[in-house]
């Protein structure tokens, strides 16, 4: 079984975006990581992807939104993040 693509939008000096990044690197998660610092098309990409996004990270786990890094904690809280991600 192939591992999901995971994918982060992120902004530089974003704790948040440090803390998700830190967890999925505990649990041997690869991902692609796009920073939007400074807009632009991946920006705009992500606000395409989620309408009602306002802050970062925003994460993707086979392409389904999975929220931020809260959230992202909190599927792991409650043993969901391993199931997203096919453990």
């Amino acid at each position: 079984m192939s591992e999901p693509r995971v994918e982060i939008y992120t902004k530089w000096g974003c704790g948040y975006c440090v803390r998700a990044k830190q967890l999925l690197d505990r649990k041997g998660v690869s991902y692609e990581e796009y920073d939007v610092t400074m807009g632009g098309p991946k920006r705009a990409e992500m606000m395409e992807r989620v309408p009602e996004a306002r802050t970062v990270p925003q994460i993707f786990i086979d392409g389904m939104a999975v929220g931020g890094s809260d959230e992202l904690a909190e599927l792991e809280r409650t043993g969901k993040l391993d199931m997203l991600l096919g453990r």
